[in-house]
């Protein structure tokens, strides 16, 4: 053609000052050396010419390099340049080869006789192909492809591209003949960017470093042209934090580079997809109401034009394209992003994608349909589920106070009542029912009332009126038939809520038996993520009622089963209710862990927007009493005692333990008719508060009226160990009144063996200073070594020598810490033993602080062998 060859086509580009050597990628490239083809894909500005030339200039042997032109006319310009970029790289290439003569072609036998000198030269020849997608003609292609095959171990092909090639990469990738590096392997990592940074000038720290390479998702150019403006700014790290992409050099380099460069339709489609955190094809065509988008996008993807596939057709941009498209959109065409957002909402909600229908909806401004999407498809119990509530809630904060209807108002309300504001819930629950009513009955409503039914059983839970509850339940097991049931089946949240709420109002009423059916049924519901917190709450409250009937095992299995619930699924810390931890903490009591007692106390105490109810409002108060009594300030404890929660019924229980722990507070004090006076206001047939009248009349000197109450006790199998063992106690202070050892033998003997089986020791420690003897007879010390008593010292050890004091366990390990001793013995670690145990490395950690203090020890060794010491191994 006449034109001379441009040097500059065929030179190793320069590197600047700044660029940073990546050790992990030169080290991929240097498998070139060893594969026939390898390909650099990325998209513009993603560092490929860069890594590559300083690969090939850090390589110690000649490579031939040369920059494709999309101005090349044909394959004899192609193969021209192909050839004098060869010999410039130091290849000896013969004249007899020849060179093209024709720029619209190139003859066979030219190439063959390059491949065949190249398969017989002593050196490979590295041949690197800048901007390859330049390269458009298929001849080409197949071309180079004939000399590669032909070529042999004769040369080593370097194509740096946007693209992929029209090569039959699948028959390289197959026999293992190709090394491919990625848009993906190009990204910088959040250290390598700190790197680049510091070859700016630039410290940040690595928060703030993570968070640039998060929202450029490591692009080189990006981070460089970031670099670059930050160095201008008196504040380089609140710039990169904060800077408006919309205006900045890197939407000039991606607009022009990237945008303009596309034809009106693809710059439309780009333009409009910006407002979709993902998009398919089907819902890009909705937004811009054409049918073209599938191949656009497809192409777009193909060459790395910032759309990245996710597969089974979904797509993405790039997060600061993205920003940067949606900035170009409100220029370009103000107004049109709501209405982009509303027809998204659309498109998505009958597509059954509901998390991105609410947040577009809400992106719109259209919150009735908003509020509408979510209660249509049942999902107004994720407000709950501590999963996605805080998103939920957040979202839903925003809507304008002019938005009306049935659904707002259930939002509204369901919003409130998350934050256990019953009063302003009532009132919005108020006006979705009157809204429902006023439009009719009409079948679609269905779910809107079975969500107005969730939320009036939480009403009910939080006031404390079991009618009410029952009321609920029963309207929404009508509904339920009138429900699709995909959808009951797609949400059993709000069913296992709904029940949860039930069973928690009946517990406070006192039916235990009725509570236990409706906290069963969830718990041996379905199973997941979305009814973990229900299944927590119902154990936890299960766990409540074993509690308050005396059999501290189950309830203690129970409770812990509630917390593994919340830990299994990432629930947060703390949770619902905070019941379960109550319970294990009025466990802790009985057995006289007040320490641990204490700590629990503390970390269910004021847990901010979670719910409060009755009965752990009362259970709190019950617990807290309990635990001051035990360490001896009965005057603090009367004072902790639940006063009137302002409830719909009174809780028999509730004022049942109440009396129990302000008698116990009198009897501290030396006051047995008062307590007995406080005992007598309390309905008859609480087995626990017969007790305690008990007590109340022999510490009064009232033995006959003592063992009279005890007489009439009738616990039909309900009362457990906290309740018969001090009743057998009671019997036993009798007994020894009447100077009857056998008698106080055999009961001791009895509440010892109970007692032992729950690790039950505060009711020995209220039982005064008579039963110290007792329980240093030979016939009771063996039944109360080791968990209630010293353990005795062993046999054995030099003549005459007094054998050492063995420790005392004051508190005795729980359950699971026995389980993480006995992994400890057995030279498990840490992460060890949280895989064995199903729980975090961070739970297995607070068992071993709790079994350190009790063992008063502080390693591990010393641990095990204190353990073995006092026989709990």
């Amino acid at each position: 053609m006449g034109d001379p060859f441009l040097r500059t086509r065929i030179a190793l580009p320069a590197r600047p000052a700044t660029f940073l050597r990546r050790e992990r990628l030169v080290t991929r490239l240097d498998r070139a050396l060893r594969t026939p083809l390898t390909m650099v894909n990325g998209s513009a500005g993603a560092g490929k010419t860069l890594l590559v030339a300083d690969w090939a200039a850090g390589l110690g042997r000649p490579v031939a390099w040369l920059s494709t032109e999309s101005a090349d006319q044909g394959p004899g310009v192609f193969w021209a340049y192909v050839l004098h970029a060869v010999r410039a790289g130091g290849a000896d290439l013969p004249a007899e080869v020849g060179c093209p003569v024709d720029a619209r072609r190139v003859d066979h036998t030219l190439l063959a006789r390059l491949a065949a000198e190249l398969n017989t030269a002593e050196q490979s020849v590295v041949l690197v192909l800048d901007q390859y997608d330049r390269v458009s003609a298929p001849e080409i292609a197949d071309q180079l492809e004939f000399v590669l095959r032909h070529a042999g171990r004769g040369l080593r092909l370097v194509l740096v591209t946007r693209n992929e090639p029209l090569l039959p990469l699948h028959r390289y990738r197959a026999d293992g003949e190709m090394t491919e590096i990625r848009d993906a392997e190009l990204a910088f990592t959040p250290e390598e960017a700190a790197l680049l940074l510091d070859l700016h000038g630039l410290s940040l720290p690595l928060d703030a470093t993570r968070a640039l390479v998060d929202r450029t998702h490591g692009w080189a150019a990006g981070l460089r042209l970031c670099a670059l403006a930050a160095q201008e700014s008196p504040d380089p790290e609140t710039y990169l934090k904060e800077f408006e992409a919309g205006r900045s050099t890197v939407a000039d380099y991606l607009l022009a580079e990237v945008l303009k460069q596309r034809t009106p339709q693809t710059q439309d489609l780009l333009l409009r997809v910006s407002v979709l955190q993902r998009f398919c094809p089907e819902l890009a065509n909705a937004l811009t109401e054409r049918d073209d988008a599938e191949s656009i996008l497809v192409e777009l993807h193909r060459e790395n034009a910032f759309v990245e596939d996710l597969g089974h057709a979904w797509y993405r941009l790039h997060p600061l394209f993205g920003e940067i498209l949606r900035a170009h959109l409100r220029v370009r065409s103000p107004g049109l992003e709501q209405e982009l957002h509303r027809r998204a909402a659309g498109w998505l909600r009958g597509s059954g994608h509901l998390q991105e229908t609410l947040a577009h909806g809400a992106a719109a401004g259209d919150w009735e349909f908003t509020a509408g999407a979510l209660v249509d498809d049942l999902a107004i119990g994720q407000l709950f589920t501590s999963l996605c509530s805080d998103d939920l809630a957040e979202l839903f904060s925003r809507m304008a106070p002019e938005a009306s209807g049935a659904a707002t108002h259930l939002v509204r309300a369901a919003r409130d009542l998350c934050r256990c504001d019953l009063d302003r819930g009532l009132v919005h629950l108020r006006h979705a029912e009157e809204a429902l009513d006023s439009a009719g009955g009409t079948g679609g409503d269905a779910t809107a009332r079975l969500s107005w039914a969730l939320l009036e059983a939480m009403v009910a839970r939080l006031s404390g009126s079991p009618d009410r509850a029952k009321n609920a339940a029963e309207a929404a097991e009508r509904l339920r038939y009138e429900v699709p049931a995909h959808l009951l089946d797609k949400h059993p949240e709000l069913t296992a809520l709904l029940l949860t709420h039930l069973g928690s109002t009946l517990l406070w009423a006192g039916r235990f038996d009725a509570a236990s059916g409706a906290l069963s049924t969830v718990v041996g519901g379905a199973r997941g993520a979305s009814t973990a917190l229900a299944r927590q709450e119902s154990l936890g409250h299960l766990a409540m009622i074993d509690y308050l009937h005396g059999w501290l095992g189950r309830a203690e299995r129970k409770a812990m089963a509630a917390l593994a619930e919340s830990e299994r699924f990432g629930l947060p810390r703390p949770s619902g209710s905070g019941v379960e931890r109550l319970v294990l903490a009025g466990v802790a009591v009985d057995r006289n862990e007040l320490t641990r007692a204490r700590a629990l106390l503390d970390e269910a105490a004021d847990p901010g927007p979670v719910l409060r109810d009755p009965v752990s409002v009362a259970g709190r108060a019950l617990v807290t009493s309990r635990l001051l009594l035990a360490r001896g300030d009965p005057r603090a404890a009367l004072a902790a005692v639940a006063a009137d929660l302002g409830t719909e019924v009174v809780s028999p229980w509730a004022e049942s333990q109440s009396a129990m722990v302000a008698a116990a507070a009198h009897l501290a004090e030396g006051r047995p008719q008062s307590a007995a006076e406080v005992l007598r206001r309390v309905p008859d047939g609480q087995p626990a508060c017969a007790v305690e009248a008990a007590r109340a009349q022999l510490a009064a000197g009232n033995h006959e009226a003592a063992i009279t109450l005890l007489d009439r006790l009738r616990t039909d199998g309900r009362a457990g160990p906290a309740v018969t063992v001090r009743g057998l106690l009671l019997r036993a202070q009798a007994a020894d009144g009447a100077a009857d050892g056998a008698a106080v033998h055999r009961l001791v003997g009895q509440a010892l063996t109970d007692a032992r089986r729950e690790r039950l020791r505060r009711p020995f420690l209220e039982s005064g200073p008579w039963i110290r003897g007792v329980l240093g007879t030979p016939a009771l010390q063996k039944l109360a070594a080791g968990w209630l008593t010293p353990a005795r010292p062993r046999r054995g050890g030099p003549a005459g020598a007094e054998p050492p004091p063995e420790p005392l366990v004051v508190e005795a390990l729980s359950g699971r810490e026995t389980d993480v001793l006995r992994r400890l013995a057995q030279m498990m670690s840490t992460e060890e033993i949280a895989a064995d145990l199903h729980v975090s490395v961070n739970t297995v950690k607070t068992h071993l602080k709790s079994v350190y203090r009790k063992l008063a020890v502080n390693r591990r060794n010393d641990a095990v062998r204190r353990a073995r010491e006092l026989h709990l191994l």
